[in-house]
């Protein structure tokens, strides 16, 4: 564990070790997990976004079993850059992980991951496989962004100043 506290947005993040990416949803809550040279990301799972608050053992505990250094939640904002409700409680479900595993976190642009997780998905599932599938499938597509941006500004997506919602954002904002 960092002694930096995770809660702040200058905490720093590591760039290397495994990461998570979570894309928060009212009924679901996709997760996707990398290696830790954050080379290849895979789809992990999905879990039930119904009382998240209450399930703090569960997410301390795949923190733990993953060893999981850094966590990304998916921002959903609009084309034109604006922020929603649905925000709003992103940025809250981040603070709260942040509190709950005392792990770095940073918000990443997630629009367009849920379509790009249609695309990629086969037409061999039933509709409710595929709806549940999507959302694991959002979480790979946010956390390959958020390396591939990473390795594009050659930093942690978000590091530095003029870091923008569109490509990484501390939980403050």
């Amino acid at each position: 564990m960092s002694s930096a506290d995770p809660n702040q947005p200058n905490a720093p993040f590591p760039t290397s070790g495994r990461i998570a990416a979570f894309d928060y949803g009212t009924v679901r809550i996709g997760i996707a997990i990398c290696d830790p040279d954050w080379i290849l990301a895979s789809p992990l799972e999905v879990h039930p976004a119904a009382n998240w608050r209450d399930h703090g053992d569960y997410f301390r505990s795949l923190i733990k079993s993953e060893r999981v250094v850094g966590i990304v939640v998916g921002l959903p904002i609009h084309c034109d850059g604006g922020e929603s409700e649905k925000s709003k409680e992103s940025r809250e479900f981040a603070k709260w992980l942040a509190a709950e595993t005392q792990l770095p976190v940073r918000m990443f642009d997630e629009r367009f991951t849920t379509a790009d997780a249609n695309r990629r998905i086969g037409g061999n599932l039933t509709r409710a496989k595929k709806k549940q599938r999507v959302d694991a499938i959002a979480a790979l597509v946010l956390l390959e962004s958020f390396m591939e941006a990473s390795r594009y500004r050659q930093a942690v997506a978000g590091e530095s100043p003029d870091a923008t919602p569109s490509g990484g954002d501390s939980l403050d904002a």
